[in-house]
């Protein structure tokens, strides 16, 4: 999936050419990765939440990964296929990534969860957010989520299972042409656990909210 220029590049016999090669074969083999990674999530069982597309993640990740815990989500409009987030230039958290993270990208278009919280490692303290843990629950409409780890109780209702992300309709994403992807009209999740880099919603709702810092996370 690397482009022409970096084809021709990484055939340059320079010696400058050799001191980047490295980072560049890193990058192409992420690239290519991508194409496996939403079927192995399939094999596990592990889904739910996001997509870099129409309404997708568009801004440069921290780098620094969360996690977010759900005792229940239920969804209609699902979507999920393999992308890369981009860290900004020079990010202290990039390491020997190329400031690139691959990861399974999910979309729904409507969402409610129960006992939603997400936590952040600060390095010695967690930042802790919680919500709908009472009679309302966390609601959100075109939510998409880059995860990097999943698993939870899923059950599907009409999937399809290896369609190309650029046709994908149920949520209203699209990903890259010739990548694998899935669908389905609805979707339930017991026990969600997920491991995330960007989070979006064009509404989220949030009752009961309560942040604090606390020494354990989610």
């Amino acid at each position: 999936m690397a482009s022409s220029s970096d084809a021709t590049a990484s055939t340059d016999p320079t010696p400058e050419n050799e001191s980047g090669s490295g980072r560049r074969g890193r990058v192409r083999l992420r690239r290519a990765a991508v194409m496996a990674v939403p079927a192995t999530a399939v094999a596990a069982g592990l889904m739910i939440l996001t997509a870099q597309g129409a309404l997708g993640v568009q801004f440069a990740i921290s780098g620094m990964p969360f996690t977010v815990t759900a005792t229940e989500l239920n969804g209609t409009g699902f979507e999920q296929f393999g992308n890369l987030d981009n860290m900004a230039d020079g990010s202290p958290n990039a390491g020997d990534t190329g400031g690139q993270v691959l990861v399974i990208t999910s979309a729904i278009k409507n969402a409610t969860l129960t006992k939603l919280c997400q936590s952040v490692d600060l390095g010695g303290t967690n930042l802790v957010i919680t919500a709908g843990g009472g009679t309302d629950k966390v609601q959100a409409t075109n939510l998409t989520t880059d995860s990097t780890e999943l698993s939870g109780d899923a059950a599907f209702n009409n999937i399809e299972i290896g369609n190309d992300a650029s046709t994908l309709d149920k949520a209203g994403v699209q990903g890259n042409k010739g990548v694998f992807s899935q669908q389905a009209d609805t979707v339930h999740i017991g026990n969600l656990r997920q491991t995330n880099y960007a989070t979006t919603a064009a509404v989220f709702k949030l009752p009961g909210l309560k942040l604090r810092f606390s020494d354990s996370g989610c």
